[in-house]
């Protein structure tokens, strides 16, 4: 058991890109801290960013890969486990799935209630009861310690697996996803879809928390660990997110691994994409009545929220001000003015198009009691393809929350701030209650 609570030694471990390092001391992760190393704890971190493995270090290692300061690397594909070890399950309604059920000698295709029966289904409902309630299904059939979830619409590049496979080795993973990707784009709206689909996290590993560069991953592909298969079949959507947060909140880790690809074929006809981004907004009451705050559009401190209230009420100088405090405040806790001014000042400024974001996602239907502000905001997200994914998203999100009676997924988050901490701490938080 001691191995869940330190990374294996013979893994290695990366600094995440966003990591700071600043003489004895780290700045970076989720949430963003700036922890204080000891001398033997700096020399293990320089010796890991050499490439030297893991060693006895493993209770550190652990600690800056749950704060996302450092991304795991394991060893070679292991003996366990192995492509022998998973079966792939495919719900389908509706679709050809012979492309999916030739992957492996074990998939196990869950036919939701389709019109015509899906030749060689395992398991068929005679009504759709929904994505949660499919997998599940198929999951109770899984005799293997892994399994894979496959969205019918999902093409595996050659050999996706074989990134993934190996973070398994570390017993506390317990998903890993890999990164979702679209065929090449033919239309306007293709190539829009293909660089801002939510199902693509982006091109850089993480492990999967909420306001994390990598906040969930998508239920189109996932590899995961049997006796933890359980979706929410009461869940219209947003299910693989509730599972994966569910996961995080328990203490497992949930890992994006980009360097395995899944393509999927996105919705590109105007209605159909249009219905979909409402859809995802839909998702967010329901998920926010189960994990309270991580649904919430905006996550940024009060000092940026400050100065751009004060830029908002035409008081450029209040705003100024402001942020000149919070860099001089943040100097003194770091002693150097140039990296405090990096991070306050400059994190103000990056805020802007959070801000903007936000106002035209899920803010806008009381932004247009503002219209200057709403085209603002609607300027700094960049094309015309965006508002309207933007709008159709927020559309869902205030359908979401009358349908469910909250208002959480409608509300910022200012709670933003850097925590400071010896390594020590960073250890005993990363051990699960």
């Amino acid at each position: 058991m001691q191995s869940y609570y330190v990374l294996p030694s013979d893994f290695r471990v990366a600094l995440d890109p966003a990591t700071i390092v600043r003489g004895d001391a780290l700045l970076g992760g989720t949430p963003f801290r700036l922890v204080r190393l000891s001398a033997a704890q700096r020399a293990a971190v320089e010796a890991w960013r050499e490439g030297a493995p893991v060693g006895d270090d493993g209770a550190l290692a652990r600690a800056l890969v749950h704060a996302n300061l450092a991304q795991p690397i394991p060893p070679g594909r292991p003996r366990f486990p192995g492509p022998d070890d998973v079966t792939i399950v495919v719900p389908a309604r509706d679709r050809d799935v012979a492309h999916l059920t030739a992957l492996a000698p074990r998939v196990i295709v869950v036919d939701d209630g389709s019109r015509v029966p899906i030749p060689g289904a395992a398991i068929r409902h005679d009504a759709p009861r929904g994505a949660g309630a499919a997998r599940n299904a198929g999951a109770r059939l899984v005799t293997t310690p892994l399994v894979a979830f496959l969205d019918s619409d999902t093409h595996p590049e050659p050999g996706w697996l074989d990134p993934l496979l190996p973070h398994f080795a570390d017993p506390r993973v317990a998903l890993v996803a890999p990164r979702i990707t679209s065929p090449a784009p033919t239309t306007r709206l293709a190539r829009y879809e293909a660089a801002n689909s939510p199902l693509d996290r982006g091109p850089l590993p993480a492990r999967v928390v909420p306001h994390g560069r990598v906040p969930f991953v998508p239920g189109a592909a996932l590899l995961m660990r049997t006796p933890l298969a359980r979706f929410d079949p009461t869940l219209e959507g947003g299910e693989d997110v509730d599972l994966v947060w569910r996961l995080t909140a328990q203490g497992h880790h949930v890992r994006y691994e980009p360097r395995a690809h899944v393509l999927h074929a996105h919705r590109t006809s105007p209605r159909a994409w249009l219905a979909r981004r409402a859809y995802y907004g839909r998702t967010a009451a329901p998920l926010s009545r189960r994990h309270p705050g991580n649904a919430r559009p905006l996550h940024i401190s009060p000092w940026t929220t400050a100065a751009w209230l004060a830029l908002a009420a035409r008081r450029p100088v209040a705003a100024a001000a402001i942020t000149a405090t919070a860099t001089a405040l943040l100097a003194r806790r770091l002693d150097d003015p140039r990296l405090a001014t990096r991070l306050a000042a400059g994190g103000t400024l990056k805020a802007g198009r959070l801000i903007a974001d936000a106002i035209a996602r899920t803010w806008w239907p009381l932004a247009l009691a503002k219209p200057k502000l709403l085209a603002a905001a609607l300027l700094a997200t960049g094309s015309p393809l965006r508002a309207l994914d933007g709008a159709a998203y927020g559309w869902g999100v205030w359908h979401g929350c009358i349908v469910q009676r909250t208002v959480d997924p409608l509300l910022g988050d200012l709670s933003w701030r850097i925590v400071e901490c010896p390594a020590e701490i960073l250890i005993e938080l990363a051990r699960p209650d």
